[in-house]
């Protein structure tokens, strides 16, 4: 809270601000440093008061490399394959040196454990695509905030419940980022005086992922892997759905547009508040869902939140549809 507004006035003082473009909602030069405040909280408070075994050593090593090419990306822009190979640098640290890694399904679809090398690349594509979740659906006046917030409060409570020796110190993690992210948020709700940018976006993406990973590992929860596809319900589903889309177009998944979830509910008429609260009550009501009927098992839950999807991505293309007919006819 107290680094943001220093961060916003140097921003403005060096003109190292966000351009609206025509993917952008905002119409004003905004700052995009927010992810350097963040970064100085989460770590700050982390090395002071946690026990770093257990991999969270690993895992701050990652997040100082994933913020040095966040950080230079918001100040300078740089290509996504400089981003990918950087996240892949910080995705081994994680991966071989902590070995930190999904090693089991448990059960969905009758699979177990997993073979080592199965369980490094599942464990591979979970972490690149939670991390790149967040920064896609980075797109409005604190929505990617909101959203990691949610989930690092529900993976702290987990923790701090569930996790034994073994992992109640991710508990600190996920409390030490939910504080970072709550200062970032009080100059990030609209109209937003800063944006996190993508040394946010990387930094909450990736430990939200090594969270989930450690949560699913932890095993002390009924059905917990689904369980985690549904604390991240609303990125998950925004990264898949919108992917979806430009490959069933003939088009690369990579090039951006302006198919997210946020940008058809605000097609709907809502404005960004309004936006912001419904994502993030349906990804509470998703949690609570997941959470009390964890009992049917990972199959069920899975079909469940499956078919959820289709039919929220059903009434999203429905209204699209009827919006471009009466454009047209205008």
């Amino acid at each position: 809270m107290f680094a943001v507004p220093s961060i916003i006035r140097v921003a403005h003082l060096k003109n190292i601000l966000d351009q609206p473009n025509f993917r952008t909602v905002h119409a004003e030069l905004t700052p995009r440093l927010g992810g350097l405040a963040m970064f100085a909280g989460f770590m700050s408070a982390l090395t002071i008061f946690a026990d770093l075994n257990n991999g969270v050593q690993q895992l701050l090593a990652g997040c100082v490399i994933l913020f040095f090419i966040g950080l230079k990306d918001d100040l300078i822009s740089i290509s996504a394959m400089k981003k990918f190979a950087v996240q892949l640098l910080a995705t081994g640290i994680v991966m071989f040196i902590a070995d930190i890694r999904i090693t089991s399904f448990q059960g969905i679809f009758g699979v177990g454990e997993l073979e080592i090398g199965i369980s490094y690349g599942f464990t591979f594509l979970v972490i690149i695509g939670i991390t790149n979740s967040l920064n896609l659906i980075d797109g409005l006046d604190g929505l990617a905030g909101t959203l990691a917030l949610i989930a690092c409060v529900t993976f702290g409570v987990y923790f701090y419940l569930f996790g034994g020796p073994n992992y109640s110190n991710y508990a600190a993690v996920a409390f030490c980022l939910a504080g970072g992210i709550l200062g970032f948020l009080r100059y990030n709700f609209h109209k937003a005086t800063i944006f996190m940018g993508d040394t946010g976006s990387l930094l909450c993406g990736f430990i939200i992922s090594v969270m989930a990973i450690q949560f699913i590992e932890m095993r002390q929860v009924s059905a917990a892997p689904s369980v985690a596809i549904g604390i991240l319900f609303v990125p998950v589903f925004d990264t898949i759905r919108v992917f979806s889309i430009r490959i069933f177009n003939g088009r690369s998944p990579f090039i951006p547009d302006k198919n997210h979830v946020h940008h058809r509910l605000l097609a709907m008429g809502l404005n960004q508040i309004s936006t912001v609260l419904t994502l993030a009550i349906i990804n509470m009501l998703i949690i609570m869902y997941v959470v009390s009927f964890g009992k049917w098992g990972n199959l069920y839950l899975l079909l469940s939140l499956v078919t959820f999807s289709v039919m929220f991505s059903v009434v999203l293309g429905i209204y699209r549809t009827k919006s471009a007919q009466r454009v047209s006819k205008v």
